[in-house]
């Protein structure tokens, strides 16, 4: 029996890696060297979801100093220079690898949606082993717009042939508000982990549907699409 979705768009922070302790160190990394203290993990869980650029402005502002347009530039390329100075990777949600790799042998489309650079997304996915995996990939400098921007999300369906498809037929799966304001822009049902970050109540996000473990997903959506 065929999959009844012909296309899947994934976010990435909080819904395939759990990040926050890599991007915690390497904000550290980027505080210190212009002589900021440095934040706890907890602090920067509630940043990650709205792009590098926004990470550290965020992370500064923590610390009590403001980044404008141009003060960021210098601050932003510190961070993703040095994102990959260490030998850890991401560590991966239980489930992840084994449950996309079970979607693609049955002919689902994969797609990755994020708000972190692409180059960065990509070196990640590669270093986790799931860049075969995903025929189309848009970072968060991919296009002029990111998420919550729908044409973010959009372009990422139209390279996997899904842009002409019914809302029944693909779907997005993230873990926070963009993720979700992203897929009621192209008309798409969308489904949120429990586990990631949402920054806000996860029932309150409006997404279809709500799952606690990723390996759940290909039995949710088989109901989704029953209605």
């Amino acid at each position: 029996m065929p999959f009844p979705f012909a296309a899947l768009v994934f976010d990435l922070d909080g819904t395939l890696i759990d990040s926050a302790p890599d991007m915690t160190r390497v904000l550290n990394r980027t505080l210190a060297h212009f002589d900021r203290p440095a934040l706890t993990e907890a602090q920067v869980r509630t940043m990650i979801g709205d792009g590098s650029a926004t990470l550290v402005r965020q992370a500064f502002a923590a610390t009590g100093a403001g980044l404008d347009d141009a003060t960021v530039q210098p601050v932003l390329r510190h961070y993703l220079d040095s994102y990959f100075e260490d030998e850890e990777a991401s560590v991966l949600y239980p489930g992840v690898p084994e449950t996309l790799a079970a979607l693609a042998d049955r002919g689902v489309r994969l797609g990755l949606c994020t708000n972190k650079p692409e180059r960065i997304s990509r070196k990640l996915l590669d270093a986790l082993g799931l860049a075969p995996l995903f025929a189309a990939v848009a970072g968060g400098d991919t296009l002029p717009v990111k998420k919550p921007d729908g044409r973010h999300l959009a372009w990422v369906l139209e390279r996997l042939g899904a842009d002409g498809l019914a809302s029944a037929r693909a779907a997005m799966i993230g873990d926070n508000g963009n993720d979700v304001k992203a897929a009621r822009a192209v008309g798409v049902p969308v489904v949120a982990m429990s586990y990631g970050y949402p920054r806000m109540p996860v029932a309150d996000l409006g997404a279809d549907i709500i799952l606690d473990h990723f390996a759940d997903l290909p039995g949710a959506l088989e109901c989704l699409a029953r209605g």
